[in-house]
């Protein structure tokens, strides 16, 4: 992988992004011989075209990389990045009036496509690499695009190399990295120390559920983040069909996430005092699994029906948030490959985020496209309250008629939170259906952009 930025160099080769529009203006400002090889070629501009500009001593001159028209650049985030992997090996420095938030997308971009998954085969790095663009921060992208990688090789990783102890080795890691603090309670302590529904749903599983804590910083507002670790999700004894499962080693994919924005918030320094929570299981099916129609009793004290055990991540994760909620920290966020009722709703693309505080969730919403990090405001819609509750118990983990799934699920997870006044919930797919510009098929983060560009305010840091 090269998620970094070249060093400076005096001989560099110029890389022009140009849009449509500009083009007709870019080509007078050519030499003659470039611009009869631009006619030549029939160069457009499109979206990420490459067009390298011939030198007379066979050497490169320099290159066109295009920025499409409006339209384009509307439909498709970090579409300059396909340009990487068709440039022809050397160093460059680009040449562009993009500033700001633009030129920061241009350039992240290019990191993220230098991201390749090579835990099992290699694949042939991008050998063209660029210098950081001025008016950037060179370091603060190239933590972000490290916080991202993490992200996508833990849920790249198949549940064969990714239990709950890998998961849990890949988070100490981190925290030796970075000089936090971590604990990791295992199997049955995870019931002496109250944290019954992580175990119930991970106790039918070979590999030991258990609840991962690290803590990081001394000073500064308090941030928790928890994160859904399922590392596989057969759907218990309410079996998922073949079809569904194919893609459940993803099911930790919140885990990731929040793992890749602690990566980015320690490289960066930030000054807060954070703690990451994951309660990192297998749902399997076993003599010892949990059953359709068991209550569990929560750390929180509530008692849960369960409906269906393929509604397992809002079990654990409200022990976790639970714990969370004890310390009351300034902000709590929870993210999880939840529902496919949140993919029904807004697609693949889109992270749906729910806000307990209308500050945050504007900051969010502002901060997204910023950050080309796509998320969408749904509601903690109080009046479906009553759909979770079975009257045979306090909550239904999975109530019948279908409707409203992602919001109902959100609504459960709140329960769990009734100190921390500040709770952001992120449901998630973690996952890139098909290849897009620096996103190739395969785990991808959502939301951590969004995030870490939002918490300066947020926590008025």
């Amino acid at each position: 992988m090269s998620l970094t930025f070249a060093a400076p160099t005096d001989d560099a080769i110029p890389l022009t992004l140009v849009a449509k529009e500009s083009l007709a203006k870019v080509k007078e400002t050519l030499p003659d011989s470039h611009a009869a090889w631009l006619d030549a070629s029939g160069y457009s501009a499109g979206l990420g075209a490459v067009l390298v500009l011939p030198g007379k001593d066979g050497k490169i001159d320099g290159a066109l990389v295009g920025l499409g028209d409006a339209k384009a650049r509307a439909r498709m985030r970090f579409g300059t990045a396909k340009a990487r992997a068709a440039l022809p090996e050397g160093t460059y420095r680009l040449v562009t009036d993009l500033t700001g938030h633009a030129l920061d997308e241009v350039a992240l971009g290019w990191l993220l496509a230098g991201n390749t998954f090579e835990k099992y085969t290699k694949h042939p790095a991008p050998k063209a690499e660029l210098i950081a663009p001025d008016g950037v921060d060179a370091a603060r992208l190239q933590a972000i695009a490290a916080g991202e990688a993490l992200t996508r090789d833990l849920i790249n990783t198949p549940a064969s190399d990714m239990g709950p102890a890998d998961l849990a080795d890949a988070a100490r890691a981190l925290a030796d990295e970075f000089g936090a603090e971590i604990d990791v309670i295992v199997g049955d302590d995870l019931i002496e120390q109250n944290f019954p529904m992580i175990h119930a749903v991970g106790r039918a599983a070979a590999r030991a559920p258990r609840l991962i804590d690290m803590h990081w910083g001394e000073s500064g507002p308090t941030l928790t983040l928890v994160g859904k670790g399922v590392c596989f999700d057969t759907g218990g004894l309410n079996l998922k069909p073949g079809a569904s499962m194919g893609l459940m080693k993803k099911d930790m994919g919140g885990a990731a996430t929040v793992l890749g924005l602690a990566r980015m918030i320690m490289a960066l320094g930030l000054k807060l005092q954070l703690r990451v929570l994951i309660p990192a299981v297998e749902n399997a099916v076993s003599g010892d699994a949990f059953r359709p129609g068991d209550i569990l009793t929560s750390r929180k004290g509530l008692t849960v029906e369960i409906n269906n055990t393929d509604a397992e991540g809002r079990l654990v994760l409200a022990d976790a948030l639970a714990l969370g909620d004890e310390d009351m920290p300034d902000l709590m966020v929870s993210m999880a490959t939840l529902t496919g009722a949140a993919r029904v709703a807004v697609g693949p693309d889109l992270a749906p985020f729910y806000a307990t505080d209308e500050m945050d969730a504007d900051a969010l919403r502002v901060a997204a496209p910023k950050v080309a990090d796509p998320v969408w405001e749904m509601p903690f819609w109080t009046p479906y309250d009553a759909m979770i509750e079975p009257g045979i118990a306090d909550l239904d983990n999975a109530p019948k008629g279908g409707f409203a799934g992602s919001i109902t699920a959100a609504l459960f997870l709140k329960r769990f939170v009734t100190d921390t006044d500040r709770y952001v919930h992120f449901d998630i797919f973690g996952w890139q259906p098909s290849a897009a510009p620096a996103r190739p098929v395969g785990g991808v983060g959502q939301g951590a952009r969004a995030l870490l560009e939002a918490l300066p305010g947020m926590l008025k840091l």
